[in-house]
């Protein structure tokens, strides 16, 4: 799944179209809240692809603040301070085998369900795995696509 964003009246090919898997969204918005919360919290369904969105004069304001964000360094600091905060998350028990190691399943096999058993290849057999969180990246590269985006979009919906 992924957020499809819209530009409401481009200025350009840039302005036409974003798109971020649900991993990239996720960090990208959050960034946006946390950094910018005035600008941002007017999109009051930014996680979701409910359509919601800023008007033009918030997403040229939104590109603004992100452009400073990316020319002074605060964006590289958030990024930084992002991937310290990772890395400080202990490992999960798996969700699969429940820290058993060995994955217990149902199979049907000629109409007659059947337990199998098997060696947990979610956990790679340590019963524990890195937390979920870790597949949410934040980008700067993407934070610059999205701020060149907002410059361009005149107005944005997420779908």
């Amino acid at each position: 799944m992924g957020m499809d964003v819209y530009g409401r009246k481009p200025k350009n090919e840039k302005g036409e179209y974003f798109r971020n898997s649900v991993w990239y969204w996720h960090p990208l918005w959050d960034y946006c809240l946390k950094m910018h919360p005035k600008i941002a919290e007017k999109c009051k369904d930014g996680h979701s692809n409910s359509g919601d969105g800023l008007n033009a004069n918030d997403a040229k304001r939104l590109a603004n603040v992100i452009k400073k964000d990316l020319e002074n360094g605060e964006a590289q600091l958030y990024h930084d301070m992002y991937l310290k905060y990772l890395g400080t998350l202990p490992k999960e028990v798996c969700s699969i085998c429940q820290g058993t190691k060995i994955h217990k399943y149902k199979s049907v096999n000629d109409g007659l369900e059947i337990e199998e058993e098997r060696i947990c290849n979610n956990c790679d057999e340590k019963g524990m795995r890195e937390p979920w969180m870790k597949n949410y990246p934040f980008s700067l590269e993407n934070l610059k696509e999205w701020q060149e985006f907002l410059d361009n979009c005149g107005g944005f919906n997420i779908y």
